[in-house]
């Protein structure tokens, strides 16, 4: 009976999770549940309009000869099997024959491992980053990779990203040694075409940026999901000299180019001993991806289908982006996107901040990603006190929107703004 009565006051406890709480949701999730809670419905039903979003149109390109997306994928008794821990072999051979083609590179199966999405890639390699590897970040930078350093346990230091640099920091930047000891191994992590700025790095500043990255004592961890939305495609992987002797890792995914975010496939390129680390991991951390998934994703590589894919998107992005520039500058927004991606990097008027004007376009059924979500010197949990150099910028996503909804989409961002304009004086 004692027992008894003991157990009952322990009921009457609070309940305490054996789970951290320091877990919160990645930026973008936050704003989608602000957005819900002011809104009454999510983001990207019909009526809404995702400018805070950051996938593509999931449909054909059919304006510039953009190919279909296959719309089944056969599943045999063998497919049903455990997968294996680096990747189907088919897909692993699929892949690297699409960089050897389009990139001139030389690369084997045994240097890429799959993932299920770039997120899971990422954030192995950051699990297993040995304690003297420093990591070098830009400022500016896609929300999701603070989430994973934090989680990982990362060393990290951030490179300054200003107007000043032109929100474009140098290569030098990332691998300055001023006040290093001799130990520390320099690892920078660049999305490339950039999120949220969308500046790319190509020709001779890539090549430059990778023969750096494969001198001793330093790596690159290059995020190239957005490798299509650039002229032309840009891939690291042409200017690796020794990827097997380097610590040079290349992230890629069917996510963003190949206009498959829900079948989650990524994939990560690097030397084979990086790779039988990851794979190794994989066998008690993963357990392999979908083989449906990858089945689906050889389809996706398909050579001449992969041909019509990188045309069709390059043209596509390249004249969403331009209009859409145009327009904000029009309406007093100062742009500072550069050549790549599906973003635009905006400034505010004076006075005015993002965070407002998200509340605003709420209204209206509309959403941006605030500027301080992709700031990676922020505290993690956050901070009320803590103000962020980024407070008057905003990204806006056109990936996701479809050609026919330009006008509207600039009306409501103009009145929205002129509003807010007027109602501080501004």
């Amino acid at each position: 009976m004692a027992l008894l009565r003991s157990l009952r006051r322990c009921s009457q406890l609070p309940f305490k999770s054996f789970l951290s709480d320091e877990v919160p949701p990645m930026g973008i999730y936050e704003t989608l549940y602000a957005f819900k809670d002011s809104f009454g419905r999510f983001m990207g039903e019909q009526g809404t309009h995702p400018w805070s979003q950051g996938f593509p149109l999931t449909t054909p390109l059919t304006k510039f000869g953009g190919p279909e997306l296959p719309s089944s994928v056969e599943v045999t008794w063998e497919d049903r099997f455990y997968p294996k821990a680096w990747g189907h072999p088919l897909l692993r051979q699929t892949i690297a024959d699409y960089y050897n083609e389009h990139y001139g590179s030389q690369l084997a199966p045994e240097n890429i491992m799959i993932f299920a999405g770039g997120r899971p890639g990422i954030h192995a390699i950051l699990a297993f980053l040995n304690k003297h590897v420093q990591v070098r970040i830009s400022n500016t930078e896609w929300p999701a990779y603070l989430d994973i350093m934090t989680a990982a346990g990362t060393d990290w230091t951030v490179v300054p990203c200003t107007r000043e640099n032109g929100f474009h920091p140098p290569n030098a930047a990332y691998f300055d040694r001023s006040n290093l000891n001799a130990k520390t191994h320099l690892m920078p992590i660049i999305s490339n075409p950039g999120n949220p700025t969308g500046h790319t790095r190509f020709g001779p500043e890539l090549e430059e940026l990778v023969e750096i990255a494969e001198q001793p004592k330093n790596g690159i961890l290059l995020d190239e999901a957005y490798e299509m939305f650039h002229s032309p495609a840009v891939s690291a992987i042409q200017y690796v000299k020794d990827l097997d002797r380097s610590n040079v890792f290349l992230l890629g995914a069917c996510t963003k180019g190949l206009q498959c975010p829900g079948i989650r496939i990524g994939w990560v390129i690097a030397s084979r001993q990086n790779i039988e680390t990851m794979q190794n991991f994989s066998s008690f951390g993963m357990g392999g991806v979908s083989h449906p998934s990858q089945l689906y994703a050889v389809k996706l590589f398909e050579p001449d289908r992969a041909r019509k894919a990188r045309a069709a998107v390059e043209q596509h992005y390249n004249w969403q982006r331009q209009r859409y520039g145009e327009a904000f500058e029009k309406m007093g927004l100062k742009v500072h996107t550069g050549n790549g991606g599906f973003y635009h990097w905006l400034e505010l008027p004076e006075g005015l901040n993002c965070i407002e004007l998200n509340r605003r376009l709420f209204k209206r059924g509309a959403a941006i990603l605030e500027g301080p979500g992709c700031d990676m010197a922020r505290p993690h949990a956050k901070d009320p006190d803590y103000v962020s150099p980024y407070i008057s910028f905003f990204r806006f996503s056109f990936g996701p929107l479809l050609p026919e909804t330009f006008e509207s989409d600039i009306q409501i961002m103009r009145e929205v703004l002129e509003e807010y304009k007027r109602d501080v004086g501004a």
